[in-house]
Formats: structure tokens, sequence, C-alpha cells
């Protein structure tokens, strides 16, 4: 019988840490006189918002699916007390920022490659944020913690973004972040045919 990692998505009830995930890539956390904070995410398909909302809802946090003016699929939540560690951590005044101690679980991976992970030409993609570039080599760097080096790939990688490359990394990927949701399969490590380059 296979052994479940400890750092796997299914390793441990889903907490509202997790949703650090949206924040590796475009997700963003607003506070509120440090009283409560909100999250938003904006992605690039509608069934990412989608299965993101039930992924927030299974941590008690509701999420309402919306649209930005340029007509992206966003989901939002309210104003919340039980959001402002998030904010407390990931901010720095009004800059997102990586807290000091951050740590990758395989269930912030999971929430991570629902809002912004892909198959690239070489390797699977996770998107990180345009706005903090600071953030980067240290999301990269959080990848070594778990056993699975990556690496950051610019634009013309397909990014900015984390890539991950090998069979065996893969496999460990698709470990760690669990099953797709319906859905998901065509962006999701290990059950995406790999793209050919032109």
């Amino acid at each position: 019988m296979d052994q479940m990692s400890f750092f796997s998505a299914e390793a441990s009830g889903p907490e509202i840490a997790d949703l650090c995930g949206v924040l590796c890539g475009q997700g963003q956390v607003t506070g509120f006189a440090r009283t409560a904070a909100r999250l938003t995410v904006e992605v690039d398909e509608g069934w990412r918002a989608r299965v993101l909302a039930a992924e927030f809802g299974r941590r008690g946090v509701s999420a309402e699916l919306g649209r930005t003016e340029d007509g992206r699929p966003s989901l939002r939540t309210a104003f919340r007390a039980d959001l402002i560690g998030l904010a407390n951590g990931w901010l720095s005044g009004s800059v997102k920022t990586l807290p000091g101690r951050f740590r990758l679980t395989g269930a912030a991976l999971r929430l991570w490659a629902l809002a912004a992970g892909r198959p690239g030409v070489h390797g699977y993609l996770l998107a990180v944020d345009e706005q903090a570039p600071d953030m980067h080599e240290p999301l990269t760097a959080a990848f070594r913690q778990l056993g699975l080096p990556a690496h950051l790939v610019g634009p013309k990688g397909g990014g900015p973004a984390v890539r991950i490359t090998g069979r065996r990394r893969l496999a460990t990927l698709a470990e760690l972040i669990g099953m797709p949701p319906p859905g998901a399969e065509p962006v999701w490590p290990g059950h995406a045919p790999a793209r050919q380059a032109v």
C-alpha cells in the first residue's frame, strides 16, 4: 500500500491557512482596520473560480463569483475576522509579501494549482504574481523544503511562473496536490498531455 506523504493535500483536514495557496499566485488579500480581511482572486477560466469557491467553502469561507471589468472570472470573500491572520502574514503595509517562515503544504499547492497551474512546453507551471516580484525567488525556494526542486521562468518560458520538470518530480507534485476535481484534468499534472514545442 502506498504511504501518503505528510505534506499531501489529503494529509490533514482543510484549514483556512490553506487559502494562502491563491496568494502564491495572483490572489490578493486586503485588510480592514486590522480586524478583518478579504481575499480576491482573478482566474483565466470559469471552472477555476467555481472549484476554488467550493474549496473555500470546505474551509468555512464563502466566496462570491463574479467578473472583472475586462470580463475575467473572479471570486471574492466578504471582509472576515478569520482571514485577518492571512492579511497579517502576507501584507507589509499594503504590499503583498511572503511570510518570513513560509512553508508550502500540499493543500496550499492544490489551491495554487487550481488558481494558476497549467502544463507548459517543458514541465508544469504555477504562475506567480507579476505585481509581487520579490516573492518569486522565495516561492521557488519553498519547493526545496518539499524535496521538489523547481525553477523560476520568465515570460519566454511561459511565466513568470515556478516550473517543475522531470517525470519523478511531476509525480511527486501530483501526489502532493491530490486528484483533480472534475473539469481540471486538462491542466493537472499527471493527467494533462505534454504540450509539444512548435
